[in-house]
């Protein structure tokens, strides 16, 4: 007669499939399965080859499993009585983890073998994944502490003791890995925040310095785009650093548009002083006046320079009328100045003819002599103006002839001279004479003429000094 299956000790719900207890009742019989490969003939990677990809502070090196795999030899780890308990033994002695109706005993006992070895996979997963940086170690803890919890009232039997160890080392390394996460969210946390308060700051400075508007501008534009880059900060934190820089962009934009305000005001006010100017020029270029004139170009240009700029098309709209004024000006005096330039040079011709005839006076008769000089004088004021550099050599020509002419005049006055005292007092009149046109030319602006006027005054005195002296040598 057949025994009674008998179900399981009872025990706590166990993360993972493989570590809960068999559900009560008659179990079907399970077909063999080959068991976990012995420790020495397992993959050694899983928590060795893991722990190199994981930096040293972050998670501690996992050494290989100490625990070995149970169903190599379960036997080793319990005991099925025959009434088909299943016993687990432990330091502190024997613990029932079920019981086995399935089949032979040797076959219940492979079977919570093969439980405690699931387990074991499942925390040798566990370790790999957390040393090669690829499992989360807040989860990772969650699953080990909850395997840790329920392993002393698990169906299993094994190295119970050992995994115990190893979760407890698994949970270290856990532990240590949110720490380390926690660590590197504050440092990137910090390093945000510290950016953030550099973008902050620059923006404030550029708010505050900024006066090439373009470039300030861009830059507000690179700072924003970063900043939405930057993560990890509390929303407190956030919104204050954002309060920062949107105070300093919005203040940085009023200054901008206060300067571009001033300067549309600026330019406005030059485009007036500018039409101004223009109008003037314009009605300037048709002025005979030519050195009043040219001055008021040039101040008018000084003032052009003063006025500052406004808007391109409208400041060089009005330079180009500006500038086609003076240009018409000036191309008139030159032309004007060419053709009297041309006129002294004739002038300047016909004076060496005349002094070539002049030179020529017969001082024989000093009274044809002087009549013939005051043809030629009279002619000389007809020609007119000669170039500059001809002045003085045609003059220092002139006034010879008359000093020759003058020289025989005194002579003849010295040898005849029977009204002596009329001469003086005709003198003395021709002094006044001269000395009174040279007066007047003066008044006119004819500094040449008024030149001319005090030569001859002075020779006149010259003339009377000498009829004096005869006078009273007499």
């Amino acid at each position: 007669m057949a025994r009674p299956p008998v179900t399981p000790a009872p025990s706590a719900p166990q993360p993972g499939s493989a570590s809960g207890a068999p559900r009560p009742g008659p179990p079907r019989p399970a077909p063999p399965r080959p068991g976990p490969p012995p420790a020495a003939a397992r993959p050694a990677a899983r928590p060795t080859a893991v722990a190199a990809a994981v930096e040293p502070e972050a998670v501690p090196v996992a050494q290989p499993s100490p625990v070995t795999a149970a169903s190599t030899d379960p036997s080793r780890w319990g005991r099925v009585d025959e009434e088909g308990t299943v016993y687990l033994r432990t330091p502190d002695g024997e613990r029932v983890v079920g019981s086995w109706q399935a089949g032979a005993p040797v076959e219940g006992l492979a079977h919570f073998a093969r439980r405690f070895d699931d387990v074991l996979t499942e925390v040798e997963l566990l370790v790999a994944r957390l040393g090669a940086g690829g499992g989360d170690p807040k989860q990772t803890l969650t699953a080990a502490r909850g395997l840790r919890s329920g392993l002393d009232e698990a169906s299993i039997v094994g190295d119970v003791p050992g995994l115990a160890a190893r979760l407890d080392e698994l949970i270290g390394m856990a532990e240590q890995g949110v720490a380390a996460a926690r660590t590197a969210r504050d440092e990137q946390r910090a390093a945000a925040v510290a950016r953030k308060e550099e973008l902050a700051a620059e923006a404030e400075a550029l708010a505050q310095e900024a006066t090439q508007w373009k470039q300030a501008g861009d830059r507000f534009t690179a700072i924003l785009d970063e900043w939405r880059t930057i993560r990890g900060i509390d929303r407190k934190t956030d919104e204050q650093l954002w309060k920062r820089f949107s105070k300093a962009r919005e203040a940085f934009n009023r200054r901008r548009g206060s300067h571009f305000a001033d300067l549309d005001r600026q330019r406005g006010a030059a485009r007036a002083r500018k039409e101004e100017l223009a109008v003037e020029a314009e009605k300037l270029a048709g002025s005979d006046d030519w050195a009043p004139t040219a001055a008021r170009f040039r101040d008018l240009m000084a003032e052009w320079k003063a006025a500052g700029r406004a808007q391109k098309d409208t400041d060089d709209a009005l330079w180009q009328r500006f500038r086609s004024a003076q240009d018409a000006f000036f191309a008139r005096r030159s032309a004007t100045f060419d053709e009297r330039d041309a006129e002294f040079a004739a002038n300047a011709e016909a004076k060496k003819a005349l002094l070539a005839e002049a030179e020529k006076i017969d001082v024989s008769d000093p009274t044809a002599a002087r009549n013939a000089l005051r043809g030629f004088q009279e002619r000389w004021e007809e020609i007119g103006k000669v170039p500059r550099d001809d002045i003085r050599p045609l003059e220092a020509r002139m006034r010879a002839v008359e000093e020759k002419v003058r020289e025989a005049g005194d002579r003849q006055w010295r040898r005849t001279d029977p009204e002596a005292e009329a001469r003086v007092a005709q003198f003395r009149d021709r002094v006044a004479q001269f000395e009174a046109q040279a007066e007047k030319a003066e008044a006119a602006g004819d500094k040449r003429r008024a030149e001319q006027a005090r030569s001859q005054a002075e020779q006149w005195r010259e003339w009377l000094t000498t009829a004096e002296q005869a006078v009273q040598s007499r």
